[in-house]
């Protein structure tokens, strides 16, 4: 199946990032000896060009395959084909030593600030092992003064360095998060579902602080998340993912103003409205259930929940097509 590379106002440029018919698949095994009877298809066939400076936004309901592009793009899962390029360089097959050096240059945020960080230890030491893993300064006096910078960076006085996770609220934890992908001084950082786990109030501040280190660091972001209030807010483009596959992809301005794709547009009437004059509108959700990735819909796999499939949606499976504004469906909206 043939994938329409998107193209942004960096065109002129190669992209920071390149995915190539990746597919992600975990197998299904039954028996005594394991056999494989299917397999869950995570990400099917998916083609993303993500640029130097830019924020994508990856958005979809949960289990549609968006965390498992952010891990198989830093290779903590093993893609079953396709391929992965970095600045150029086919990284696809590289062996865990091949990556070391790569891994400075793309980090990852996730979604539970928690559970990322080693409660046994001190926020320094948190800090200082990627710092002295990789080489990044010379001496324990040099990595100590540079997790003093990262902290600062990120809002949080230096002075809680001696402090152990428990010991910070779900925001600070999440800002510790940041300094320690930032430690590496990425190129690249996948945020997965960074602000999900914390309060509103404080997803405003996260966010705010990942755009100011954008403009500050020249950073690029890959930016998983199923809330739109915040991938319409951080995103310089956005994909839209069902069920291991991108449907629709575009400026953020065209999938808010003009969406395409019928599963765009349940999931825009279904986003809260933040205007009080409105708040009366009734919601129109999305019908059905989500099927299962081991099975998925023949033809489009959104035709089951679509209002409007016909039946070549049902036999033939739509292509992404476009250029600056890319869906894949049989009778996209005006």
């Amino acid at each position: 199946m043939s994938t329409v590379q998107l193209k942004t106002q960096n065109m002129d440029q190669e992209p920071l990032l390149r995915i190539n018919h990746l597919k992600t698949y975990y197998p299904i095994r039954k028996g005594l000896f394991s056999r494989t009877v299917n397999n869950v298809k995570a990400v099917d066939d998916i083609s993303l060009d993500i640029y130097e400076g830019e924020t994508l936004g990856l958005v979809g309901e949960s289990g549609c395959g968006k965390s498992t592009i952010g891990r198989t793009i830093l290779k903590l899962e093993k893609p079953t084909s396709g391929e992965i390029w970095f600045k150029g360089e086919n990284i696809t097959s590289y062996s865990n030593m091949q990556m070391l050096p790569i891994r400075t240059e793309m980090q990852m945020i996730f979604q539970d600030p928690f559970s990322s960080l080693n409660p046994w230890m001190r926020v320094k030491d948190i800090l200082k092992e990627p710092i002295i893993t990789h080489r990044i300064v010379k001496g324990p006096l040099e990595a100590e003064k540079e997790v003093d910078r990262l902290l600062d960076i990120v809002g949080i006085p230096s002075s809680y360095k001696f402090k152990y996770p428990h010991e910070f609220s779900g925001g600070q934890r999440q800002r510790i998060g940041i300094a320690r992908a930032l430690s590496l001084n990425p190129k690249l950082i996948i945020c997965d579902e960074p602000v999900s786990a914390l309060d509103v109030s404080v997803q405003a501040q996260i966010l705010n602080l990942l755009k100011q280190l954008q403009k500050d660091l020249g950073l690029t972001y890959l930016f998983i998340a199923h809330g739109l209030g915040a991938v319409k807010y951080i995103s310089t483009r956005i994909a839209v993912m069902y069920l291991g596959k991108v449907v629709e992809i575009g400026s953020k301005e065209q999938l808010f103003n003009n969406p395409k794709h019928p599963y765009t547009k349940g999931l825009l009437n279904a986003y809260p409205v933040p205007n009080p004059k409105m708040r009366n509108k009734k919601q129109k959700i999305i019908q059905g259930d989500i099927p299962s990735p081991a099975n998925p819909p023949s033809g489009c796999r959104f035709h089951t929940r679509c209002p409007l499939a016909q039946e070549k949606c049902r036999q033939t499976e739509p292509i992404l097509d476009g250029q600056s504004h890319s869906v894949a469906c049989h009778f996209p909206l005006s």
